[in-house]
């Protein structure tokens, strides 16, 4: 893989090709869950992005696509409602959820990261406990 990397010198604009061990790829991402077990009910829950090689939260992903389904338990027609809500913290995601029942939930995401052409996508599993 080789990615290109533009750089402005005086005014003019400079491109280098670099290996794939120099530039990041989609898959270097992950979104991770705070929490992984929640009250059945009206809730919010935290997910965290990072950047897998070093580790580092990042911010400033462009949520554009959410879903909250039973698909873990066999009742991916079973949905609720997900709502972004501000931001707790740099790298930190935090979703209003409505948990109506419990069992496993799955939190789908798609998200735009800056300087990726590609969308990272995403598939966590929470557990709505009692």
């Amino acid at each position: 893989m080789q990615c290109k990397f533009l750089r402005l010198v005086g005014g003019m604009a400079l491109v280098a090709l670099g290996s794939g061990d120099a530039c990041a790829a989609i898959d270097d991402y992950a979104f991770e869950l705070m929490q992984t077990h929640i009250k059945k009910g009206l809730g919010t829950v935290d997910v965290r992005l990072i950047h897998k090689p070093d580790g580092r939260p990042v911010g400033d992903a462009v949520i554009f696509a959410t879903r909250l389904d039973m698909a873990p338990d066999d009742m991916e027609a079973m949905t609720s409602e997900i709502q972004l809500a501000q931001s707790p913290g740099p790298g930190l995601y935090r979703f209003k959820v409505g948990l109506t029942d419990e069992g496993r939930w799955r939190i789908s995401i798609a998200a735009k990261i800056q300087g990726e052409t590609a969308t990272l996508q995403s598939r966590l599993i929470l557990q709505a406990t009692p």
